[in-house]
């Protein structure tokens, strides 16, 4: 669900929005800095996926059991189907990028920049190839396909993007804000009461991410 802070006047508020991919789309949380505090102003789901379609939401699956191509590979067919649901995942990506953002600044916000978490999976370059060679890993392979098409949304839509090492972040966040890493985790579940559920780990990670690419506007 949405959940959004109310109308605001005057000029737009800059502000800073965090993404983590999860299978079938993003969390993403919004946040700003108004009057000195900061201000979860956004938490949603950003979805890849429409509903009942299985290729926009789980395309390497739906490859992996296809028939392989010759001597192992992946066939034609497999390939084409990776191919349409990631289409769809980059048009769906698109468009809700579009919706949040005219959303937000018919709420006084203007998004800045976006924050993009991260892992150490950057090195796969051939998503399919990967998936089909490692059956258990494609859940890695839906993950990154997901930050695929929020990249590519990114870019369509022209929003500047960082992105952030997810395994590093709350202890690079801990030592740039000056706050205990104990401390650091009961500001972040404060900051989630004023949005209610859900909260969890990634809405969290999400807005710790949006929270440090605000701090740098």
């Amino acid at each position: 669900m949405t959940r959004m802070s109310a109308k605001r006047k005057g000029a737009p508020t800059p502000m800073a929005l965090g993404f983590r991919a999860l299978r079938g789309g993003a969390a993403v949380v919004g946040v700003a800095v108004e009057d000195r505090e900061l201000r979860v102003v956004l938490s949603s789901f950003l979805a890849t996926a429409a509903a009942g379609d299985r290729l926009s939401f789980e395309p390497y699956h739906v490859a992996a059991e296809m028939a392989g191509g010759s001597r192992g590979g992946a066939s034609a067919e497999a390939a084409a189907a990776v191919a349409e649901g990631r289409e769809r995942q980059d048009a769906l990506a698109a468009k809700g990028l579009d919706d949040i953002v005219r959303n937000l600044r018919n709420e006084g916000y203007e998004p800045i920049v976006a924050s993009l978490l991260v892992n150490r999976a950057g090195w796969i370059s051939d998503l399919l190839a990967y998936s089909l060679s490692w059956p258990d890993h494609l859940p890695v392979a839906e993950g990154l396909a997901v930050r695929d098409a929020l990249r590519f949304a990114f870019d369509q839509r022209g929003v500047p993007v960082v992105e952030v090492d997810e395994k590093t972040l709350p202890e690079a966040a801990s030592r740039q804000f000056g706050i205990a890493p104990d401390d650091l985790d009961l500001r972040l579940k404060a900051l989630g009461a004023s949005v209610g559920r859900p909260w969890r780990n990634e809405q969290k990670l999400a807005c710790l991410a949006a929270w440090v690419a605000v701090a740098a506007l």
